[in-house]
């Protein structure tokens, strides 16, 4: 089983899987520049969903697919 772990620190939010940095998958889709975010409904946390879907199905169709849907269920519900 995959461990995600998001935090905001003085240099942003970092979000990582397993212990290393998860990739935002910006070559799939490139919905924000300014890196991930959570609690909203927005064009960060949207990229969170994608890069967290990207990563836990390991299919980038799948990933965008479920993005939005996912985004508002469940990345902008995070505390």
């Amino acid at each position: 089983m995959k461990y995600y772990v998001g935090d905001r620190t003085i240099d942003g939010v970092k979000v990582t899987v397993d212990g290393a940095p998860l990739n935002p998958r910006t070559d799939v889709m490139e919905y924000s520049k300014n890196g991930f975010e959570w609690s909203y409904e927005g064009p960060e946390p949207r990229q969170l969903a994608l890069a967290l879907l990207a990563d836990h199905l390991g299919d980038a169709a799948a990933a965008r697919t479920a993005v939005d849907p996912f985004m508002r269920a469940v990345v902008a519900n995070f505390g």
